[in-house]
């Protein structure tokens, strides 16, 4: 494959040193400080596809930062922002007719839909891993196939439960539960004080996924085994099931069509104490004009999910990747926007300016002040180093991707939780559903 990349040896001391102090490391000289650069294209023009923020900082300093790589290069770029939901499908589109946007922000494994319509840029995620403390695990599983980088993961949008401390101590509990035995009696509690939970059971990308898959693994159940076999028609799905269906109970109506904003409006509105969901619900509430809304602010904690009869964290939380798509006419361009974007001088502003709502991919920025500036942004920021990868336990590649893409364990939960099905019909039909993919 041919390489459209020069490396460059830049920038003085002075300028290295200020990265990694940035980064969290003490000053490198520049002979060990690794550098990368891509020249852009002549005329080079970038379109950029990525997902509608749920924190006003987060998109503006994505837009400052993608301001200043057009000023620094020349290069031109024109952002487009998209729902969730509708991100997915625009990408698969653009994948198949070989047209649109040069870079999507992309979610969880939907790189490995489409593989080979996907620039290499393993060259660009060796030169970040090596500057910067290295990958997590997690961003390894979802931006490599085999040897190959096929994305540059670009951030964790972390998940933890998101409560109202008084409302849970008038229910007569001083701490969020540590296992789900004690999560289940504590929503029975809030459905009884009239402050019910509730969470996304309709196509949520995000929350709903995140938490159904919690539910199905802490209880030992998976879709897949290592080997890729569909295993999810098993005792220990069936008892994730009947455990869902309890909670189900304890939630304020209207879950069932929960999209991915539904949850932060209801428990904004009060109509909620408890949910899933990233940092987001705090932050509206804390930069809110209105004075209620502030004072809900000093009253929202977040914790870690409960554990599990496995017990052990087993805790989806979604990661969006940078997809640099094949058919692009400036390569050079999309590859040297993807590593200024992911370069310290953008992405702690950025990491700083979104109050932790995207956590980070690259182990040197947990240790950005963010992270201990307020304690409720803790739990976001060691979302990175605990969560498992969707697709667990098996393989990730087409099969998984298509699987999240058909929400069929969303979909399995929902049924079960509602009384559609039962917890044996819905496991069975959703085994059927994942075979379509997995083959098996």
């Amino acid at each position: 494959m041919k390489h459209f990349s020069r490396r460059e040896f830049i920038g003085t001391s002075a300028a290295v040193a200020g990265a990694s102090a940035i980064a969290g490391y003490s000053p490198l000289s520049l002979a060990q400080a690794p550098t990368l650069s891509y020249k852009p294209e002549a005329g080079a023009k970038l379109r950029v596809l990525r997902w509608k923020r749920f924190v006003q900082g987060d998109e503006d300093q994505f837009m400052a930062n993608v301001a200043a790589f057009s000023k620094a290069t020349g290069v031109e770029v024109k952002v487009d922002n998209e729902g969730w939901e509708d991100v997915r499908p625009k990408a698969a589109v653009s994948a198949n007719v070989g047209s649109g946007p040069d870079m999507i922000m992309g979610w969880f494994d939907d790189p490995f839909q489409y593989p080979t319509k996907l620039l290499d840029v393993t060259e660009l995620c060796n030169y970040l891993g090596n500057k910067y403390g290295g990958w997590y695990d997690v961003s390894k599983q979802y931006g490599m196939l085999k040897d190959k980088w096929i994305s540059v993961p670009w951030a964790v949008i972390a998940n933890a439960m998101v409560y109202r401390e008084s409302h849970m101590k008038a229910a007569g509990f001083d701490t969020m539960p540590k296992d789900t035995a004690g999560f289940l009696k504590l929503c029975q509690a809030l459905k009884a004080k009239g402050t019910p939970a509730g969470f996304a059971l309709g196509k949520a990308v995000g929350d709903g996924n995140n938490w159904v898959h919690w539910l199905l693994w802490s209880h030992g159940g998976r879709l897949v085994d290592e080997k890729g076999n569909v295993v999810v028609n098993s005792p220990e799905t069936i008892a994730a099931l009947e455990y869902a269906a309890q909670l189900y109970k304890t939630f304020v109506p209207g879950t069932l069509s929960w999209q991915d904003p539904n949850n932060n409006k209801a428990f904004l509105d009060g109509q909620i104490s408890l949910t899933a969901n990233g940092i987001s619900v705090y932050y509206a509430a804390k930069t809110s004009q209105d004075p209620k809304m502030q004072e809900m602010a000093k009253d929202i904690q977040h914790a870690h999910f409960p554990v599990g009869p496995v017990g052990k964290p087993m805790e989806l939380m979604q990661i969006t990747q940078m997809m640099l798509f094949a058919y692009t006419k400036y390569p050079n361009a999309t590859r040297e926007l993807a590593r200024w974007l992911m370069e310290a001088d953008q992405y702690n502003p950025w990491l700083e300016k979104s109050i932790g709502y995207g956590a980070q991919t690259l182990k040197a920025y947990e240790k950005n002040p963010i992270w201990t500036a307020d304690p409720k942004a803790k739990v976001y920021g060691e979302g990175p180093a605990m969560m498992t990868y969707h697709g667990y336990s098996g393989p990730l590649g087409a099969a998984s991707a298509a699987c999240l893409a058909d929400y069929i364990v969303l979909d399995m939960v929902a049924e079960a939780s509602s009384g559609n099905r039962t917890p044996k019909e819905a496991a069975a039909r959703a085994a059927e559903r994942a075979k379509r993919y997995y083959k098996s």
